[in-house]
C-alpha cells in the first residue's frame, strides 16, 4: 500500500467545507434560532448559539478531539496522545482522511462538535441562565459528545459492529434532539409558551445559510473532493427539497394555509435525515427520506408534543431528533453498495445492517439522555438551570446582558 500523499484539491475542499459548516452555527442557526424568538430575547437566544461554538472551539484543540479520534481503548474512548494540541504537526496527515492535513480534519470536526451542542439552545430559549448555559456546554461537550463520536466515527464499538452515520444522524441530530427534550423537561415550560415569531425574516436568512452550509455539512463528509462527496451534495439538495414541499402539503391539508414557517421546518427535516444516509443512498432513495421525514417531524410537533406536554421551544427534539432517527434507519434500508462499498441495507439484501442501525440509535439515545439528566441534575441543584421570574417574563436582553436588539 503507497504512503500517504497530500492533496492539495481535497485539502481545499475540506477548507470549504469547515468554513461552510462554521457558517451554519454562527450565523445560520443563531439567525434561525433568533427569529424565532420573543424581541426581548433575540440578543440572547444568538449569543447562546456564539458562545457555544466558542468554548467549543477551545475545547475540541485541547481535549476534545484527542479523546473522541484517539486510537480507541476498548471502544469506550480515544486515547488522548495529543492533549493540548501537542505533537500535531503542520505536515502531518490526518490517520482516517490521510490526503489532507491532520489540522484540516481537525477543525472540520470541531465544527460538528460545535453545532451539535448549539443546536440543544433552541429547547432552552427564553429562561436558561446563561452562566448556567457555559457550564453545561462544557460538560455536554466533554462528557456526551466526545464520547458517542468516538464510539461512531473514532473507531469505537459502533464504529467496528458497522454503524453507518455519514454525517452526523446519530452523533449530532439524534443526539442533540434527545439532550433538548431532556434539558427541556428539567427546565420546566416557560411562563408563555406560544412560538410567535418576532422576525420570521432573520429565520429565513438562516435557514438558507445552513441549507448552504449544509453542503460542508455532507458533502464535505466523504473527506475528498471526489465522486462521493458529488452524490452526497445531490442527495442532500434533493432532501431538503422534498422535506420542504412535503411539509407545505401537510400544512394545507390540516389548515388550508402554507406557512413560511412550516415550509423552513420541512426543508430543516429533511437536511437533518438525509445526514447520515447522504453518502450512501440514491437520490431517489433521497427523494422518498426527504416526504416521510416531514411527516416523522411534523407529528412529533404537532401530536406527541402537546400530549407529553413538554416546552422544547423550538422543536429541537421534533425535528433534529425524530428526523435524526428516521434518517438513521433509513439509512439501514437505503444504502446501496453501488454508492459506497461500506454499506449495503435492507433493501439491496442486508437485513443485519437495519438491525445494526436499531441498536446505535437505541445506544446513542439512551447514553445522552442519562448524562444530560445526570448534568443538568447537577447543575439544577448547585448553580440552578433558570433565570429568575421577574427577568424570564421582561425579556433576557436586558436582564441579562443589559442590550436591546431594538431601538425603538
Amino acid at each position: 500500500m503507497a504512503d500517504p500523499i497530500l492533496n492539495s484539491g481535497d485539502t481545499a475542499w475540506m477548507l470549504i467545507s469547515t468554513a461552510l459548516v462554521m457558517l451554519m452555527t454562527i450565523p445560520g442557526v443563531a439567525l434561525f434560532y433568533g427569529g424565532l424568538t420573543k424581541k426581548v430575547n433575540v440578543l440572547n437566544t444568538m449569543f447562546l448559539s456564539l458562545i457555544a461554538f466558542s468554548v467549543t472551539s477551545i475545547i475540541w484543540v485541547l481535549y476534545g478531539y484527542q479523546f473522541a479520534f484517539g486510537e480507541t481503548m476498548m471502544g469506550i474512548i480515544g486515547n488522548p496522545a495529543n492533549l493540548l494540541f501537542s505533537g500535531i504537526a503542520v505536515d502531518s496527515l490526518a490517520t482516517l482522511a490521510p490526503t489532507i492535513p491532520s489540522t484540516v480534519y481537525i477543525a472540520f470536526q470541531m465544527t460538528f462538535a460545535a453545532i451539535t451542542i448549539a443546536l440543544i439552545s433552541g429547547a432552552v430559549v427564553e429562561r436558561m441562565k446563561f452562566s448556567s448555559w457555559l457550564v453545561f456546554v462544557v460538560l455536554w461537550v466533554s462528557l456526551v459528545y466526545v464520547p458517542i463520536a468516538h464510539w461512531v466515527w473514532g473507531g469505537g464499538w459502533l464504529f467496528d459492529l458497522g454503524a453507518l452515520d455519514f454525517a452526523g444522524g446519530t452523533v449530532v441530530h439524534l443526539n442533540s434532539g434527545i439532550a433538548a427534550l431532556v434539558l427541556a423537561l428539567l427546565l420546566g415550560k416557560r411562563k408563555d409558551t406560544k412560538l410567535l415569531p418576532h422576525q420570521l425574516g432573520y429565520s429565513v436568512i438562516g435557514a438558507a445559510l445552513l441549507w448552504f452550509g449544509w453542503f460542508g455539512f455532507n458533502a464535505g463528509s466523504a473527506l475528498a473532493a471526489n465522486g462521493l462527496a458529488g452524490s452526497a451534495f445531490i442527495a442532500t439538495n434533493t432532501a431538503a427539497a422534498a422535506g420542504m414541499i412535503s411539509w407545505v402539503i401537510i400544512d394545507y391539508l390540516k389548515t388550508g394555509k402554507p406557512t413560511l414557517l412550516g415550509a423552513l421546518s420541512g426543508a430543516i427535516a429533511g437536511l437533518v435525515a438525509i445526514t447520515p444516509a447522504a453518502g450512501f443512498v440514491t437520490v431517489q432513495a433521497a427523494i422518498i427520506i426527504g416526504l416521510l421525514t416531514s411527516v416523522v417531524s411534523y407529528f412529533g410537533i404537532a401530536w406527541l408534543k402537546p400530549r407529553l406536554g413538554y416546552d422544547d421551544a423550538l422543536d429541537v427534539f421534533g425535528i433534529h431528533g425524530l428526523s435524526g432517527l428516521w434518517g438513521a434507519i433509513a439509512t439501514g434500508l437505503f444504502a446501496a453498495p453501488f454508492i459506497n462499498s461500506l454499506g449495503t441495507g435492507l433493501f439491496y439484501g442486508n437485513p443485519e445492517q437495519l438491525v445494526t442501525q436499531l441498536i446505535a440509535v437505541g445506544a446513542v439515545g439512551a447514553y445522552s439522555a442519562i448524562a444530560t439528566l445526570i448534568i443538568g441534575l447537577v447543575l439544577k441543584y448547585t448553580i440552578g438551570l433558570r433565570v429568575e421570574d421577574k427577568h424570564e417574563i421582561e425579556g433576557l436582553d436586558t436582564n441579562l446582558h443589559e442590550e436591546s436588539g431594538y431601538r425603538i
